[in-house]
């Protein structure tokens, strides 16, 4: 009896022992799997697995797009949307896209007809909507309402309305410093002299969101080649092809050497690469259709910021009246350089840049940088409470540097600076 309860005794160990070596297996391939999530996806979407979230079968989730995926703009948001839903763990029948939907009374109604389809979470993607959301949160408040560019949630003061955006005046100055180091390269060939070395861009309407985006993106050029100079050309369009390679050959007839955009087609790209004019687009790689001219383009990364305010409606907790995502929460990300167009040593430049900026050793808007009418600006007033009377109210001119982004998350720099001239 005692050497069967030996035996017994015995094989229990070895029992014991085999399930604990498989369990400390099984737990380092997690790890590791853990591990490789970590180096291969922004830090902001740690957050946001979906083990850690109960996800409600019930719940439906919208966005309202002003144009299709035929703009980039939109095409940004649409498969950043898709993304963040898959990752949260939502089927394709809780997510409902609208697209070409207007900054006018159709907004409204495309809000109340998505709630009416049971979703508990609207998102609208363009300026002009924001009026007709808040209306819609005003007439749902049990539904929660977010606004890509906005600036009035801060102020308006509803639990169920939010504006969001980042910091891409850091990811323009990036790709700023791309195009200095091509204006550099093309100096040194001997392709232009150093006074030549002239940027056209091509911009929606004059805008803070727009000057914020130029301006940032003109300082990075300019850290890199001090000669630099812009001329910007307005279409008073968010999207119009036509409009925008128009305004792309004007500025290169201008004897403009390297273009850019803040507009949502491919009509100044495709300007630009039948006139072999180096090319910094917005939103997105062009790579495939302008091979030859595309250098890199910087955009928003929607992801973060759609994992992290879905799942706080689902969960029913609150959301931040005015999200900034950052270089930091991978909201801000740049394509891969395109080596064919690019200057030598490109992306080692701008991860040098990005450090930087990371940790706070240069400041994209320092007053050191610029000047406005030949004057250092030490003190800066701006419309960041935007009530419609367009009065400025609130100093943002701190530490040396204008600090965009830092009162509300939508752009406020609205200031002209010396080196650019608007056409």
């Amino acid at each position: 009896m005692k050497n069967t309860k030996k035996i017994v005794a015995i094989l229990l160990a070895l029992v014991l022992a085999v399930a604990g070596v498989f369990v400390a297996c099984s737990k380092g391939g997690d790890d590791a799997k853990k591990g490789e999530d970590a180096s291969s996806a922004p830090a902001a979407s740690d957050s946001a697995k979906t083990d850690d979230v109960k996800v409600d079968p019930d719940f439906k989730v919208g966005f309202i797009c002003l144009h299709d995926e035929n703009s980039t703009y939109d095409k940004n948001f649409i498969e950043a949307a898709k993304e963040a839903c898959k990752n949260i763990g939502l089927s394709d029948e809780q997510v409902i896209i609208k697209t070409g939907i207007g900054e006018d009374e159709s907004c409204l109604n495309t809000a109340l007809d998505l709630v009416d389809q049971g979703c508990g979470y609207v998102f609208a993607d363009s300026f002009g909507h924001e009026s007709y959301m808040i209306e819609a949160a005003k007439k749902e408040p049990k539904v929660q309402f977010c606004h890509a560019t906005g600036t009035k949630a801060h102020t308006e003061k509803l639990s169920n309305y939010h504006n969001a955006f980042a910091s891409i005046y850091e990811g323009r100055y990036l790709a700023g410093v791309a195009a200095g180091l091509k204006l550099n390269e093309m100096i040194e060939a001997g392709k232009i002299k150093a006074e030549e070395a002239k940027i056209g861009y091509v911009g929606a309407f004059p805008y803070a969101e727009v000057k914020s985006g130029y301006t940032s993106f003109f300082l990075g050029a300019r850290s890199i080649c001090p000669t630099a100079t812009m001329e910007v050309k307005f279409t008073n369009s968010w999207y119009d092809e036509a409009l925008e390679k128009e305004a792309a050959n004007t500025l290169i007839n201008n004897k403009c050497v390297l273009i850019s955009q803040h507009a949502d087609s491919m009509g100044a790209p495709t300007a630009c690469e039948a006139a072999g004019v180096p090319d910094v687009s917005y939103n997105g790689s062009t790579v495939d259709a302008c091979p030859n001219t595309f250098i890199v383009s910087s955009r928003i990364n929607w992801v973060p910021y759609f994992e992290y305010s879905i799942k706080a409606a689902m969960a029913g907790e609150a959301i931040d009246t005015d999200w900034t995502g950052t270089i930091e929460t991978g909201s801000v990300v740049l394509t891969e350089v395109n080596e064919k167009a690019a200057a030598k040593d490109t992306q080692a430049k701008i991860d040098e840049v990005k450090a930087e900026l990371e940790a706070g050793k240069i400041h994209v808007f320092d007053t050191s940088a610029f000047t406005v009418k030949g004057k250092a600006l030490d003190s800066y007033q701006a419309d960041v409470d935007d009530m419609g009377d367009f009065v400025p109210e609130t100093e943002v001119i701190k530490d040396g540097y204008f600090a965009e982004s830092e009162f509300r998350s939508a752009p406020y720099f609205d200031i002209d600076i010396d080196g650019i001239t608007i056409l």
